[in-house]
């Protein structure tokens, strides 16, 4: 398992096993084991952050729904809502190996144009980029970080 490396989070306990020789994390929020790839590693990790860490509650967490975007079904990592289930905060999720780039700050774009988050979030879990949607502007405003709840 050469993927689950050190990210830049704080250091989190996740529920790992093993059957028939795979590795298998309990996702924090879905609460059943899912299968753990470089890209889980990092999920789980920033939704543990995002809870343990920036005081977002469990319960205003989705993790890995559709969405339809251009006639296709594509599904977005993370998505927190505020109190009154609006969505709120998107995050883009990439295995530690995926440099971040313009790529995947469009792929997000794609699922804020559908969700309209105030918040948009990147990240492999080495590297990770905040912005906040400035509606007057038409721009995005990058954050130093992922705001505390």
């Amino acid at each position: 398992m050469d993927f689950i490396v050190p990210l830049n989070f704080p250091p989190t306990n996740l529920d790992l096993s093993r059957k028939s020789g795979k590795v298998f994390v309990k996702c924090l929020i879905r609460r059943k084991e899912i299968l753990l790839t470089p890209e889980e590693w990092v999920r789980q990790h920033i939704i543990a952050h995002l809870i343990k860490d920036l005081n977002y509650p469990e319960s205003l967490i989705g993790v890995e729904k559709s969405i339809q975007y251009n006639g296709l079904t594509k599904r977005w990592d993370i998505v927190v809502f505020d109190s009154d289930f609006k969505p709120y905060l998107l995050v883009e999720c990439k295995a530690p190996n995926i440099k971040l780039g313009t790529n995947t700050l469009q792929q997000a774009l794609s699922y804020q144009h559908q969700l309209n988050c105030k918040l948009i979030v990147i990240s492999n879990g080495l590297e990770t980029y905040t912005w906040q949607l400035n509606k007057e502007k038409q721009s995005l405003d990058e954050l130093d970080g992922i705001p505390y709840r």
